[in-house]
């Protein structure tokens, strides 16, 4: 993997990464098919299991549609890239080309599948559950673990990276 031009910007502490994970609640994935590159912005559930001595594990769930652009795209080519940001406020400049935004994001790539036996879909489907709504009651319809696709991104690699604001005085390279 490519390291990160600005080392500054780089979130190495796995806590905070997984506090960004947990405070998001779209992941775009970028996908390729047939007609090019897009984009799809879903809600997600995860699991995140440290490691001792590795990068942590990290699993992100979703539901969608059976059939449709996604659906096609995800059966033909299983790599997929992913995005999630928490947005941290403008940063005021002087200059036009000195404003800019403070962000804290996750990027990386992952090995998307379908799930198909009902015990896997109805895990994805709590997770999905566990993260959107922690204090919702969690049931599920016969009717809807069958009509659903659930996927998971086995998260093969990611980076965590931030801007904070500047400090009155403080320049910084970009």
């Amino acid at each position: 993997m490519r390291s990160m031009r600005l080392k500054n910007r780089e979130i190495k502490d796995q806590e905070t990464l997984r506090e960004l994970i947990d405070d998001c609640v779209v992941v775009r994935i970028g996908a390729m098919d047939k007609e090019g590159m897009f984009i799809v912005p879903v809600n997600y559930g995860y699991e995140w299991e440290d490691i001792k001595d590795s990068a942590p594990s990290l699993k992100l769930y979703f539901h969608s549609a059976s059939q449709g652009r996604k659906a096609d795209a995800f059966s033909r080519e299983p790599v997929v890239a992913l995005e999630l940001d928490r947005e941290g406020g403008v940063i005021r400049g002087t200059y036009t080309c000195s404003y800019s935004f403070a962000y804290q994001s996750v990027m990386g790539t992952g090995k998307i599948r379908k799930l198909t036996e009902a015990v896997e879909k109805l895990h994805g489907f709590e997770k999905i559950m566990e993260h959107l709504a922690p204090e919702a009651k969690h049931t599920f319809d016969e009717g809807l673990l069958k009509a659903a696709d659930v996927y998971c991104i086995d998260v093969l690699s990611f980076t965590g990276k931030e801007r904070k604001p500047k400090e009155t005085g403080q320049s910084e390279n970009v």
